[in-house]
């Protein structure tokens, strides 16, 4: 796998752990009331959740990614879970609530059952159907791209995974600062801004099926001859 798609990989997950929703409240609150380890168990629910969804997107649409290879005008499709899912994130109604009344849906246990908090984040992404929706798309898109490897594609899934957790361990480490810079209008904002890049993300996705693939590996190149010419 080339150098950029572990890059893009790592950046996927990256901004991935900024989307605006209960499970990012919920770690903050975690993290503050019952400590880092508390924290990342919860966390690590949460990842086997995105594993989970993975996989049902994988060999769930193991014959349209089989379709994808020979039509690359279907990804279109995962366009459109990209698009719908964008749309969720900005118009969601929780936005005009305001921020850290999310997380309480669900309650911290008062002694750290870290197999409890594994469970609750598990259960608390897994019903969240949008996750689904962004793991298909993402799943739709990337497969073809790869040439069908499954090895690949579950390396790709894996670099996203790993940039998630990362990200999120900096997040638990500073929860409490994060919690007191989240205002209801910073919280209004971001998720706007997350579903606007979702938005064009999955308009790039949908053009992307009318472009060649060997275009879109000659500007690549382009791009970083020009990037070594100028180092």
């Amino acid at each position: 796998m080339e150098l950029y798609h572990y890059k893009n990989a790592f950046l996927i997950g990256f901004f991935m752990a900024f989307m605006i929703g209960p499970v990012f409240f919920m770690l903050l609150k975690t993290s503050i009331l019952k400590g880092a380890k508390a924290a990342i168990a919860f966390d690590i629910g949460v990842i086997l959740g995105d594993i989970t969804f993975i996989l049902i997107s994988y060999y769930g649409s193991r014959s349209l990614l089989e379709k994808i290879k020979d039509d690359p005008r279907l990804f279109f499709i995962g366009g459109l879970a990209m698009i719908i899912y964008g749309l969720i994130t900005y118009i969601d109604k929780e936005n005009k609530k305001g921020s850290m009344d999310t997380s309480e849906i669900l309650e911290v246990p008062m002694k750290n059952n870290y197999l409890g908090l594994l469970l609750k984040g598990f259960f608390l992404n897994f019903i969240n159907i949008g996750v689904l929706a962004f793991w298909l798309g993402t799943v739709l898109v990337i497969g073809p791209t790869l040439n069908m490897n499954e090895s690949a594609i579950f390396l790709y899934f894996s670099v996203i995974i790993a940039g998630y957790f990362i990200t999120d361990l900096g997040k638990i480490f500073l929860a409490k600062q994060l919690k007191k810079k989240l205002t209801n209008e910073v919280v209004f904002r971001i998720k706007r801004i997350m579903g606007v890049i979702l938005i064009v993300f999955g308009i790039f996705l949908m053009l992307k099926g009318f472009i060649p693939n060997e275009k879109i590996d000659e500007l690549i190149n382009k791009k970083t001859t020009s990037e070594l010419v100028v180092f």
